[in-house]
C-alpha cells in the first residue's frame, strides 16, 4: 500500500512554495491587516469629532466619553490601564496635554488623533504577528470540514470563545473563524481533533492532536494516556521566505520531541507537518523525513490539492 503522502507528492520539489503563492500570501496578510485596522480608523474619526468640541487641550479632560482614548493617546495599552489607579490615569492625561497637545497649538486635535493611532498601531502590530498562523488554521479547518462534508460525515465543533461544542448546521459558513476543535464518527470509530493542545506528559503545546475518542469521553485521564492519540501535527502559516527555515526548525524540533515522548510508552502516533513558506533545502529535508518514516504526511499550505489530500487522510484515520 502506497504511503499517504504519495497521493499528492511525487518529490520534495512539490513541497516548495511558488513565487505566485508567496505573492498571494502577502496580499492576504495586507488585506487582513486592513480589515483589522478598520475599527481603529473609525474610533479615530469618532475621537476627532468629539475632541473638536474642546477649544483648548485642557478642556479635553471634561469630555467624559473620550477619557479612555486620551489614555490610549498617552501611550498606555489596555493592559497597562487596567493596572493603574485613577490618580495615575489623570497624571498620564495631564502629561499628554502639557507635553504634546499644548505645543501643537491650534492643531492639538490632529495631534491627539495621531498619537491615538500610534498606540493603536502598536496594538495592531502585536495582533498581526501571529496572523499568518490564524489564517493558516482557518484554511486547514475549512479543508477538513470540506472533506467531512464530502464524505457525508456529520461533525460537532468546539467554539473558541465559550469552549462549548456545537452541532454541525447546514450553513457552516465562517465556522472556521471561531473553531478550535472538531469531532466526528468515522464508521464505527470516534475521532476528535483539538487545536493548540498541551499534551500533559509532553508538557508542550501541539498545533493539532487527533484523539481516538468521542468528545464526550475527553478527560484529563484520557489526555494522560499515550494510546489516546492517533495523530499530532505542526502547522506553520508564515509566508515570508526569510523565516521559512526557522519555522521548519521549530516544527521539526516539536515533532521530534513528540516522537521521543511517545516512544517511551511504546507508542508511535502519526505525525504530519504543514507549512506555507517552504524553500528548496527545507523541502528536501521534509521529503527525506517522509521517506524514512520520521514523518507520515506533509503538505504545502498554499497548494489546495495537497491540503485537500492531507485533510482527507486525517478524516480517514
Amino acid at each position: 500500500m502506497p504511503k499517504p503522502y504519495r497521493q499528492h507528492l511525487k518529490s520534495g520539489d512539490d513541497l516548495m512554495t511558488t513565487y505566485e503563492a508567496i505573492r498571494s500570501g502577502f496580499v492576504a496578510l495586507a488585506l487582513e491587516k486592513n480589515r483589522r485596522a478598520t475599527p481603529f480608523v473609525a474610533q479615530a474619526r469618532a475621537l476627532k469629532s468629539a475632541a473638536s468640541n474642546a477649544k483648548t487641550p485642557q478642556e479635553l479632560k471634561s469630555i467624559r466619553e473620550i477619557q479612555p482614548a486620551l489614555l490610549t493617546a498617552a501611550g498606555l495599552s489596555e493592559k497597562a490601564i487596567g493596572h493603574l489607579q485613577d490618580t495615575d490615569k489623570t497624571q498620564a492625561i495631564q502629561i499628554l496635554i502639557e507635553k504634546y497637545l499644548e505645543p501643537a497649538g491650534a492643531n492639538f486635535v490632529e495631534e491627539l488623533v495621531f498619537r491615538f493611532l500610534l498606540t493603536r498601531g502598536e496594538t495592531l502590530g502585536g495582533s498581526m504577528r501571529n496572523v499568518g498562523g490564524v489564517l493558516a488554521q482557518r484554511k486547514l479547518t475549512r479543508a477538513i470540514i470540506s472533506a467531512l462534508s464530502l464524505a457525508g460525515t456529520r461533525y460537532q465543533w468546539l467554539h473558541s470563545r465559550n469552549n462549548t461544542w456545537a452541532e454541525m448546521t447546514d450553513d457552516d459558513s465562517d465556522v472556521e473563524l471561531y473553531l478550535r476543535g472538531l469531532s466526528w464518527r468515522n464508521g464505527i470509530k470516534n475521532r476528535t481533533l483539538i487545536y493548540n493542545f498541551t499534551v500533559p506528559f509532553l508538557k508542550n503545546n501541539v498545533d493539532f492532536c487527533l484523539f481516538n475518542f468521542d468528545l464526550t469521553q475527553l478527560s484529563k485521564d484520557l489526555y494522560n494516556k499515550p494510546a489516546s492519540y492517533l495523530a499530532l501535527g505542526e502547522l506553520k502559516g508564515g509566508i515570508d521566505p526569510a523565516g521559512a527555515d526557522e519555522h521548519w526548525k521549530t516544527g521539526r524540533t516539536a515533532l521530534n520531541r513528540i516522537q521521543k515522548a511517545f516512544s517511551k510508552y511504546g507508542r508511535k502516533p502519526k505525525t504530519f507537518f504543514i507549512g506555507a513558506a517552504i524553500e528548496k533545502k527545507m523541502a528536501s529535508e521534509i521529503w527525506n523525513d517522509l521517506k524514512d518514516g520520521t514523518l507520515d504526511n506533509a503538505a504545502n499550505l498554499t497548494d489546495d490539492s495537497q491540503i485537500a489530500a492531507v485533510s482527507q487522510w486525517l478524516c480517514g484515520l
